[in-house]
């Protein structure tokens, strides 16, 4: 079986800030955005040159979920936590994002992966972003 990820879909209470927010820190484009009329569900997908992607949903009358606000305490829901992304320059990513908004939740250190570094930082709606920094690549 071939299989391969498309995207990472987000819940979000404004998206137009989210969208504005992922495409500034993340240099994402805009694949497409939609309207479901019934259910009120808008979206957009933002795409990364390299090919990953973001699906960003918005609904009326949504609630906050989980707003853990660090990894430790994520895992003490069961469900999606977070998502990660790789990166060759851990230390300057880190602040980027910290420069644009995001909160930051662990500063650049060891990862339990042997040779790995990792950091960790929220959207603006406190959605945990995990930056990931392998030596090998």
């Amino acid at each position: 079986m071939t299989v391969r990820l498309d995207h990472v879909g987000v819940n979000v209470r404004d998206l137009t800030a989210q969208t504005a927010w992922y495409q500034s820190a993340f240099g994402l484009k805009t694949v497409f955005e939609f309207h479901l009329e019934g259910p009120g569900l808008r979206g957009v997908v933002l795409e990364h040159p390299r090919g990953w992607r973001i699906e960003l949903l918005a609904r009326p009358g949504s609630t906050p979920g989980l707003r853990a606000p660090d990894p430790m305490t994520a895992v003490l829901t069961e469900g999606y936590g977070h998502f990660a992304v790789t990166t060759s320059e851990l230390d300057p990513v880190h602040e980027a994002l910290v420069a644009r908004g995001a909160g930051e939740v662990m500063a650049p250190g060891p990862s339990p992966e042997p040779g790995v570094r990792m950091a960790w930082v929220s959207d603006p709606e406190g959605n945990l972003i995990e930056l990931i920094e392998k030596n090998a690549e």
